[in-house]
């Protein structure tokens, strides 16, 4: 195959998927690396599959767990209808100086076919917060500069949502919102009667609705399997949208298999030439070159990628002369809430299987009396969902015969629960290093992760347990249950990795400029979570294909004025 592209892109997830069609688009001849296997639109093996056609009713064998023991931790991820979405953890190893739930797919899409879809705008209370309270570093962009390119990839996409007008969470480019049932109405009124600040709307999720054509993908048929990969193509992923839009334009060369372990960097130029990467199966190094590449490989890969490229210029990693690349790192806090139950409604059925939540959007620290009354910084969220119990709860049940069999063909009790999602301070001493003693099966270094959240998140959870019991007592719920399961507050478990090669204006303190471009080699671009310069609380990933397309612009820009 060729050897000379005008761009690479490493990584075809979420940002990976986007830079690569944004470069083709603009008449780049661009090479797409993925590590991991090829995964065409529909190659989604258990998408078709009912509960009991699966061999072990969809728990996770013994065999199973040996192969993803840290994965397991997280519960979920390991079940039998996804478990081929997720790596092995003995073929991938990683080390923890604290535990981290890194959870990753080697595959075309990536993580793009089994993420949570929820597409949450920043605002500029979030772009602006780390300058205000002296956290971190400032980020070098605000809400005007990115507010383009979120419109931009929301129409493309597809968000299904409400407007609200609410400066701490940005509309969007909205299809109709999937609708609200009817105890999730009622807590929504009853929030409306009880708080001037707070409001509950259904989640932005990209999943399909309304009229709007997105070519080769289908309104969502309310199945609920979307972690499983959707035949539709109902909900936005790599696999269904961008690398399709990519390939029609003739300009994508797609690799898989490739691990990349090396950018290239020329002292004269002062510029990356390529990227060095091994063939994942017959462990052929090979070198490809390009004029402008671009790092969306996941914000651990991607560092690690950094890191590892060490030259005369650089011995500390490409771009590392500030010492900041590999650190502050951050996820998301979870598994905070309540849950209750309501007797009303009871003459109201309900089938289970809308794919999306409510949200509560944050009304913590962003002006007004209550926030003087917080000992902790930034904010949170709830998400959280309402649904009658069903036959399974029989499980349970000591009858048995007729008697059993009418019992379980009415309908369960209404249960009702919300989960808090809440923001994590970027701190400089959490962060991943390279072990080059303990190396993979290509001969390169595993990373350490050494990173924990701190006593501002764990105030944040206090407020985030009571204010969940609150709402759902004052709403009038029975049998009011809070949670906060500290024994899961691990970073990684959110899934939402985040720094490491963060943005800011100063190449003494970061990593990345305003455009996504490594400070000192500015033909590399970094668009995944790695360039994140603060959390918020919101889901990120829309972010990320926001900053991706303005970085893919930006760089076509770049190549046309040969700049690069």
């Amino acid at each position: 195959m060729e050897k000379e592209f005008d761009a690479i892109v490493i990584g075809t997830g979420i940002s990976g998927g986007w830079a690569a069609k944004e470069l083709c688009e603009k008449g780049l001849k661009t090479l797409v690396l993925e590590r991991g296997r090829m995964v065409e639109h529909g190659d989604y093996p258990t998408a078709e599959k009912d509960d009991w056609e699966f061999e072990h009713r969809g728990k996770a064998t013994t065999e199973d767990i040996k192969k993803q023991e840290k994965q397991n931790r997280t519960g979920f991820v390991t079940k039998e209808a996804y478990k081929h979405w997720f790596v092995d953890d003995l073929k991938h190893p990683y080390n923890e100086e604290k535990r981290f739930d890194w959870i990753r797919g080697y595959h075309v899409g990536g993580r793009s076919l089994t993420w949570g879809r929820q597409a949450l705008r920043f605002s500029d209370i979030d772009f602006e917060a780390n300058k205000k309270e002296n956290i971190g570093v400032d980020w070098p962009i605000r809400y005007n500069d990115i507010d383009p390119w979120y419109t931009k990839v929301e129409k493309f996409i597809g968000v299904c949502g409400e407007k609200m007008d609410l400066p701490q969470l940005p509309d969007g480019y909205f299809s109709p919102a999937m609708e609200l049932n009817v105890v999730e109405k009622h807590f929504r009124s009853e929030i409306k009667k009880a708080y001037d600040n707070r409001t509950l709307t259904m989640g932005r999720f990209v999943n399909l609705t309304g009229d709007v054509k997105h070519e080769g993908r289908y309104n969502c048929a309310y199945r609920n399997r979307c972690m499983r990969g959707c035949p539709l193509g109902a909900y936005f992923s790599s696999n269904s949208s961008t690398l399709p839009a990519a390939e029609k334009t003739g300009n994508m060369t797609l690799r898989v298999n490739s691990v990349v372990y090396e950018i290239v960097y020329d002292d004269k130029t002062k510029k990356a030439t390529g990227v060095k990467v091994i063939d994942a199966i017959t462990k052929e190094k090979i070198e490809f070159k390009a004029k402008v590449i671009f790092c969306c490989a996941s914000a651990m890969a991607s560092t690690s990628i950094l890191l590892q490229s060490k030259s005369e210029r650089f011995p500390n990693g490409m771009g590392n002369d500030s010492g900041e690349l590999g650190r502050n790192l951050m996820d998301h806090h979870f598994r905070v809430g309540a849950t209750a139950e309501t007797d009303k409604f009871e003459d109201v059925s309900y089938i289970n299987n809308r794919p999306t939540s409510f949200h509560v959007p944050r009304f913590r620290n962003i002006g007004g009396p209550e926030d003087s009354k917080n000992n902790f910084l930034r904010g949170y969220s709830f998400q959280g969902s309402a649904s009658r119990t069903d036959w399974k709860r029989g499980i349970k049940e000591l009858s048995y015969g007729k008697d059993v069999k009418e019992e379980l063909l009415k309908p369960g009790t209404w249960r009702i629960g919300i989960v808090g999602f809440g923001e994590c301070l970027p701190y400089h001493e959490n962060k991943m290093t390279l072990n080059y003693e303990k190396k993979d099966e290509w001969g390169l270094p595993t990373i350490t992760f050494d990173a924990e959240f701190k006593e501002n998140e764990m105030q944040m959870r206090k407020d985030m347990l009571q204010e969940a019991i609150t709402m759902l007592t004052q709403a009038g719920f029975k049998n009011v249950k809070g949670y906060n399961h500290t024994e899961s507050l691990w970073l990684g478990h959110a899934i939402h990795e985040m720094g490491t090669a963060r943005m800011g204006r100063d190449p003494k303190t970061s990593v990345l400029n305003e455009f996504n471009q490594v400070h000192a080699v500015p033909n590399v671009y970094v668009t995944d979570g790695a360039c994140m310069t603060s959390s918020a609380n919101q889901n990120p990933s829309l972010t990320y294909m926001a900053l991706s397309a303005r970085a893919a612009d930006h760089a076509a820009t770049q190549i046309k004025n040969e700049i690069f």
